[in-house]
């Protein structure tokens, strides 16, 4: 699998080593130094997937991010030396789909690179049908998300995650399950992140993201989207004060 990649990091010799490596793998690579050039680049050229250094110069990697996120639905690969988990998070929350902590060893990178874009490529196989749940869309093929007829932009992970509760609704999906979707075989991450992807969700699809109808959760076990088997089964205009609750956390 073959790809193009865009490389934004403001240390030219650890660009230098990405982009080798990256060649040596088969893609070919653009190495950009500053945040703004990485969006002029993703403008003029998107890429299949972006690795994207957090402390650049002029826009750094989380601003991009939360740009990038209004336009573009390119898989984002985040490097940072900031390993508190709230930092983590954050990148999560604005759109990262995977990240890596300094220092790293380019197998490793290069590992999180193809799992990345083994699940991009599964998400443009025509194969899976479209998904229905009440109001809810889910278009596998064409990474389409609608709710009443409105589109959805979601990240690589947030899909993912949203199209195995689609597949199953009422089906209780616990954590780790649904790590394992948006992780591929990479497990440097906590369950933690399922719950960002699960709040992020909440606030593009359900009515009050705190009081959730349609991503449920199971305390104590994981998540289901409501429908056949557990909770209503269309999409209501209004939460309903006496219907099913989610924990305000996720």
């Amino acid at each position: 699998m073959c790809a193009h990649v865009l490389v934004a990091e403001d240390d030219v010799k650890q660009a230098g080593i990405i982009g080798r490596y990256l060649e040596r793998e088969g893609h070919s690579s653009r190495l950009v130094h500053d945040g703004r050039a990485a969006l002029d680049e993703i403008r003029r050229r998107p890429p299949g997937l972006l690795v994207l250094d957090i402390m650049m110069p002029v826009v750094d990697g989380l601003d991009v991010c939360r740009i990038l996120r209004g336009e573009s639905t390119v898989p984002v690969l985040v490097l940072t030396a900031r390993n508190t988990e709230d930092d983590l998070l954050l990148a999560l929350d604005l759109g990262a789909d995977d990240y890596l902590t300094k220092p790293y060893s380019p197998r490793e990178l290069m590992a999180r690179v193809r799992s990345l874009l083994r699940r991009a490529e599964r998400l443009t196989l025509p194969r899976a049908p479209v998904l229905r749940v009440g109001d809810l869309v889910v278009d596998p093929a064409c990474h389409e998300v609608r709710l009443g007829g409105r589109a959805v932009e979601c990240t690589v992970g947030e899909f993912e995650i949203l199209t195995a509760l689609a597949a199953e609704p009422g089906r209780v999906f616990t954590r780790g399950q649904l790590l394992s979707l948006t992780r591929g075989s990479a497990h440097f991450t906590t369950e933690r992140t399922v719950d960002v992807h699960i709040l992020n969700l909440r606030k593009k699809l359900e009515p009050d993201p705190r009081r959730p109808v349609l991503l449920l959760t199971v305390y104590g076990v994981g998540y289901k989207l409501a429908g056949s088997g557990g909770g209503p089964s269309t999409y209501p205009a209004a939460p309903s004060p006496s219907g099913p609750r989610g924990h305000h956390e996720a």
